[in-house]
C-alpha cells in the first residue's frame, strides 16, 4: 500500500493505566486500528503530563508505577480516519475513562512497505 498526499493524523491521549476488558486501553486501540486497515500507529509514553483532572503524572523516580500519559498517533487518509473514529471513540467510552482526541491535517510525504530483503551475495562465490 502507497500513500502520498494530505492525509491526517489522529492522537488519542489517555493514561497508561486505562484499561479494556482487563487489557492495556493502548494495546486494544493499537490492535483495533491495525483491524480497520488504517496505515500504522504508534504508542508514545510520556514522562509528564496532567489532564482534564489536573493531576500531575510524573516519572519521577520515587512515583514509577505513577498512571504515565500516553499517546497514540495514526495516520492515514481522512476518509480511513473519519470512518475508524466511532470505533475508536467507543473504546474510550466502554473503557469508562477520560481521554482526548484531535485530529489535524497531515501532508505524507511518503508511505510504503520496504521491499522485501534478500540474501545478501556471499563473498568468494
Amino acid at each position: 500500500m502507497k500513500i502520498a498526499g494530505e492525509g491526517k493524523l489522529l492522537r488519542i491521549f489517555l493514561g497508561e493505566s486505562d484499561r479494556h476488558g482487563g487489557r492495556a486501553l493502548y494495546e486494544v486501540i493499537v490492535r483495533t486500528a491495525r483491524e480497520l486497515g488504517l496505515a500504522g500507529a504508534t504508542v508514545w509514553r510520556g514522562v509528564e503530563g496532567y489532564g482534564a483532572a489536573s493531576r500531575i503524572h510524573t516519572a519521577k523516580i520515587l512515583r514509577l508505577s505513577e498512571d504515565l500519559p500516553v499517546i497514540i498517533e495514526i495516520v492515514d487518509s481522512e476518509e480511513k480516519i473519519r470512518a475508524a473514529l466511532p470505533r475508536l471513540d467507543a473504546l474510550l467510552e466502554e473503557a469508562g475513562c477520560g481521554g482526548l482526541i484531535t485530529l489535524e491535517r497531515a501532508e505524507i510525504i511518503r508511505y510504503t512497505h520496504g521491499a522485501p530483503q534478500r540474501p545478501s551475495p556471499q563473498k568468494g562465490s
